[in-house]
């Protein structure tokens, strides 16, 4: 018996010894890392040759990490020439997007994932693992976002380890901290495991940095900026330290700027309390409830339609799904070939949305069936609108449609765009006015799809596009708002300049009461206001100071029954009194971006969260 366990006791002192082997550094190891090339910049693709020839120089590299922000715009010709660039590396690289690859996205964030086939990476080299994936966000303004369904995915990958004890690598986009609205959950999980640092961009320079206790190191962009070349960093893992230097093509490679020691972590012992998010809000207004909530696992980027006692969401899965309203169980399920970003409309008993799979679908509303799909060139990520049996809707093909709800033929299409289309088209006399991102604001004759004017704020960047934001109309005016911070109206026959003002420094975000007489704007910290369409400047209604910070979520404030709804990119929902701007409750859902509201009357608004969550708030 002794002799036994004896030779079970050498046998697993023989298996923790091989263990120890594989994960130790038996050698030094050398790798490349890129960051924000942004290629469809300036400079972004010479950089970026440059930054690659200068690599295939080299002669002791493992492999290059490219940590995001590949295209300036996430374009499909822009990381189509990435990826060219790219791929004559002479040595393996795994690549994650950034937020510009994911924000900007005219394919729905499917286009990143066709060329490199993923937009996570996991693989082992020297008996270190090294991790990759983005936090977007997907298709919205706001902060950074681990979405659930790549949770779940690092969650399988992390405790599918041999050994909690295998040292590892996280490469992200973002710095790991509060510039993810859930970063939290991100640090909470890898100090379980024995993690030696976290690589990030997006910052655009070399920088040492701590994620609750954990090594951070920022990575600068491989764009030139003020200097002559670009460049990128050289890393080596030695026996027991990491040493970063920054390598400039033609120039050479500094000395490191970065060590970190390595080893076995203790993160565990750390006693620490570090800053969680905040839901003391809701004590404050107790008789505000959630009537029922769900939570559907998958990323959502678009408002829910409302048709009876349906309420009709899609999602990241690519399925498109009603839910009752009255009690938040799931009616019916439709799966259409890519992701769903389209916010979806209902009207006459269907229900129109766009799919990434190039698709415009009509379903029934009641039942979820198929009346019809209309095939485009390109996926479709922006929102339709139906007037008169009419589907309004644009796509990434560069085109603009009208489709009859009836039988799904087109009527009439519009092809003088030079950018995708991602907002929902203001109809307004005889008009339909949307923008796209190619600097322009557009009114279409909505009988024939003809040209009747285009509009832009005299920005060149195309970035600076009035098309995110869904105009309002009234006084025969167009109102509208674009990342260049101004608020603008414009006669709607004519398409000239009335007033333009920057007094608030908006993004995105412009409702109109129901009755037309007044027009709300949100401003990208703290202010909601409202204003009369019928001054021929800026004349202000109502100032309200909501206190929700810094916020670049562009979700619509939307008037019902005299109460404004909004919400915010960390989880928050507002109701405003609309006669006054009196704030009447404020509620927390979540902590990440919420689209924009359906209120359903005074009292009741459906809302819906990045993190896939539907809830239908009660007052």
């Amino acid at each position: 018996m002794e002799k036994k366990l004896q030779i079970q006791l050498n046998a697993l002192l023989f298996l923790l010894f091989v263990t120890s082997l594989s994960y130790s550094q038996t050698q030094s190891f050398r790798f490349a890392w890129l960051s924000d090339t942004h290629v469809g910049s300036p400079t972004g693709a010479v950089d970026l040759s440059a930054s690659v020839h200068d690599i295939n120089t080299l002669k002791r590299i493992a492999f290059v990490i490219v940590s995001g922000d590949i295209g300036e715009m996430g374009s499909d010709s822009q990381l189509t020439l990435a990826k060219s660039m790219l791929d004559s590396l002479k040595f393996p690289y795994y690549i994650i997007p950034g937020n510009h690859d994911m924000k900007w996205s005219e394919s729905g964030c499917t286009e990143f994932i066709r060329l490199w086939k993923s937009d996570r990476f996991v693989f082992q080299y020297d008996g270190y693992r090294f991790i990759g994936l983005a936090e977007g966000p997907i298709m919205k303004m706001g902060d950074g976002h681990f979405a659930p369904e790549d949770m779940r995915w690092i969650d399988s990958v992390l405790t599918s380890l041999p050994d909690k004890n295998q040292p590892l690598f996280l490469v992200t986009h973002y710095p790991l901290d509060n510039g993810i609205d859930n970063w939290y959950l991100m640090t909470t999980l890898l100090k379980h495991y024995n993690t030696q640092a976290v690589l990030v961009g997006h910052g655009h320079a070399d920088e040492s940095l701590n994620f609750e206790g954990i090594p951070g190191v920022m990575g600068r962009s491989t764009l030139r900026g003020r200097d002559a070349v670009g460049g990128y960093n050289i890393v080596d893992v030695e026996q027991d330290t990491m040493y970063v230097s920054e390598r400039r093509p033609g120039i050479g490679t500094g000395v490191p700027w970065r060590k970190i020691a390595l080893g076995k972590r203790a993160y565990l012992q750390d006693t620490t309390k570090y800053p969680r998010p905040d839901f003391a809000i809701n004590r404050k207004y107790p008789g505000v409830k959630e009537a029922w909530s769900i939570n559907t696992g998958f990323t959502i980027a678009s408002t829910p339609a409302v048709w009876g006692d349906h309420v009709i969401v899609g999602n990241s899965s690519g399925y498109v799904s009603s839910y009752s309203l009255s009690e938040g169980s799931k009616r019916w399920t439709f799966r259409t070939g890519a992701t769903v970003y389209s916010t979806p409309y209902a009207s006459e008993g269907k229900v129109v949305f766009g799919s990434s799979d190039g698709y415009v679908y009509c379903l029934d509303a009641n039942s979820g069936k198929l009346a019809w799909k209309y095939k485009t060139r390109e996926p479709v990520v922006a929102a339709p609108t139906v007037e008169d049996n009419t589907v309004y809707i644009g796509g990434s093909d560069s085109t603009f449609r009208a489709i009859d709800l009836k039988n799904g033929a087109l009527k009439w299409k519009f092809d003088g765009l030079n950018g995708f289309v991602e907002t929902r088209p203001l109809v307004y006399h005889g008009k339909v006015v949307f923008g796209a991102w190619d600097t322009y604001l557009y009114a279409l004759n909505a009988a024939d799809g003809s040209l009747l004017w285009k509009w832009t704020n005299g920005s060149s960047e195309i970035l600076y596009s009035p098309a995110a934001c869904r105009p309002v109309g009234s006084e025969n005016k167009i109102f509208v708002v674009a990342p260049d911070r101004y608020l603008t109206a414009i006669d709607a026959g004519s398409g000239k300049i009335l007033w333009r003002t920057n007094r608030y420094h908006v993004r995105e975000c412009v409702g109109i009461a129901q009755d037309g007489k007044r027009v709300y704007a949100r401003t990208m910290e703290d202010t909601a206001f409202a204003f009369s369409p019928v001054k021929s400047s800026l004349s202000t209604d109502w100032v309200t100071d909501c206190m929700y910070g810094y916020d670049i979520d562009p979700s619509m404030p939307v008037e019902k029954d005299g109460v404004v709804f909004f919400s915010t990119q960390n989880g928050f929902v507002y109701a405003l009194q609309a006669n006054g701007g009196k704030i009447l409750w404020v509620h927390r859902i979540g902590v990440t971006v919420v689209n924009t509201p359906v209120p359903l009357d005074g009292r009741r608004v459906i809302v819906t969260d990045t993190d896939g969550r539907i809830v239908l708030i009660s007052s």
